[in-house]
């Protein structure tokens, strides 16, 4: 088996595994995220339901339907009148959803961090709700103009038996239409997201960083432990883990694309021939942003304590005791304690009046939970 043949065959196989794994995993994170809380803000679980349910149907529309199906039948029902304009309509639409929502929350964090009136205006479950809406119909929107960039045509098919059959096929149609809608759209789903998701994750990561400074070190003391350096790297681990992750997926893809675009961009070039490197390479760096749309459940799991606790609760049938605790936590946190009593109050006093009353920790705690549920 030459090395053409093991790289098919592994395409095979990983694209199918995406589908099984990908799309239960994201309904399951949806679930997870929507109905058992995770200690997420209420924007954060609008964004990440949102980014949730857009992964699902690019998987649909992009992995399942387009990469899985072709290896499995012959003659796929997307190569033909309308099937072929609408499956890329679908394909780039899902794609910008999840480029921009992942986008908008990161810039979305930013300002609510940064700015006090924004924090007012931002986390209005409502107003987040209209922002993930209008991302995903502006993006369907965008996409429009997509349909249009592949053509039905006449293909020499070459069956497993050896045939060769000539059967309509979806392929690029090849023009300056179709060459410039392509740029665009690298851009716009690659280019400019990996480029203001860094900008912004940079700015959110000096933002805590100079608030943490502000703490005193008797203050850093009172927290029993739990330092303002430790809390900022958890809150920039967990505001950063998705936007990262996508940069980092998605950059292969992004670079590969334009090589193919510029240097390789001819009808000669065949495309299939994986003799040549940078085939080999830009397919490598489509499965990696593919993967993308799969692994937000993993990043759940790993950085979120709250997430694992609650997935391991579900999965073992256990119910956490999580409103008697709140409510225990909400009542201990308005004791006060008494200090240097020197005098014992009159005997004929009619009421008992606390002198030098000073406030508990609880405070701090408070905040401290505060800043990280709302990350």
């Amino acid at each position: 088996m030459d090395g053409t043949s093991i790289f098919i065959a592994i395409q095979k196989v990983y694209y199918p595994l995406l589908c099984i794994m990908g799309i239960p995993a994201n309904l399951f994170t949806f679930y997870m995220i929507c109905f058992r809380k995770c200690g997420m803000s209420e924007t954060a679980i609008i964004y990440l339901s949102f980014l949730a349910i857009v992964d699902t149907f690019y998987l649909i529309w992009v992995i399942l339907l387009d990469l899985t199906l072709t290896f499995l039948q012959v003659q796929p029902f997307w190569h033909s009148h309308p099937w072929c304009g609408i499956l890329g309509f679908l394909q780039y639409g899902s794609l910008y959803s999840s480029s921009w929502i992942v986008v908008v929350f990161t810039i979305e964090r930013y300002l609510v961090l940064s700015i006090t009136v924004a924090k007012q205006h931002f986390t209005q479950a409502r107003v987040t709700v209209l922002t993930c809406v209008t991302i995903v119909l502006v993006s369907h929107l965008a996409s429009v103009p997509l349909a249009w960039i592949n053509a039905v045509t006449p293909t020499n098919v070459t069956l497993p038996g050896g045939q060769n059959i000539t059967q309509p096929r979806c392929r690029y149609r090849d023009g300056a239409y179709a060459t410039v809608m392509v740029w665009v759209t690298t851009f716009l789903s690659g280019g400019i997201p990996i480029v203001l998701i860094i900008i912004f994750n940079s700015l959110i990561a000096y933002h805590l960083t100079r608030v943490s400074r502000l703490f005193t070190k008797e203050e850093r003391r009172t927290m029993r432990g739990v330092t303002t350096k430790g809390m900022v790297r958890r809150t920039i681990l967990l505001l950063g883990t998705v936007s990262v992750t996508f940069v980092v997926l998605s950059l292969p893809r992004f670079v590969t694309y334009c090589i193919l675009r510029t240097k390789h961009n001819d009808d000669a070039f065949n495309r299939n021939d994986y003799a040549i490197p940078i085939n080999v390479i830009s397919d490598v760096a489509n499965m990696l942003q593919n993967l993308n749309s799969t692994t937000n459940f993993l990043l759940y799991c790993m950085v979120s304590r709250r997430f694992r606790q609650e997935l391991v609760c579900l999965l073992t049938c256990r119910t956490r005791a999580r409103a008697l605790g709140s409510l225990l936590t909400q009542t201990t946190m308005k004791v006060f304690s008494v200090v240097d009593h020197k005098a014992e109050p009159p005997a004929d006093a009619g009421g008992i009046v606390l002198t030098k009353v000073k406030q508990t920790r609880a405070s701090h705690y408070d905040t401290q939970d505060a800043l990280q549920r709302d990350a």
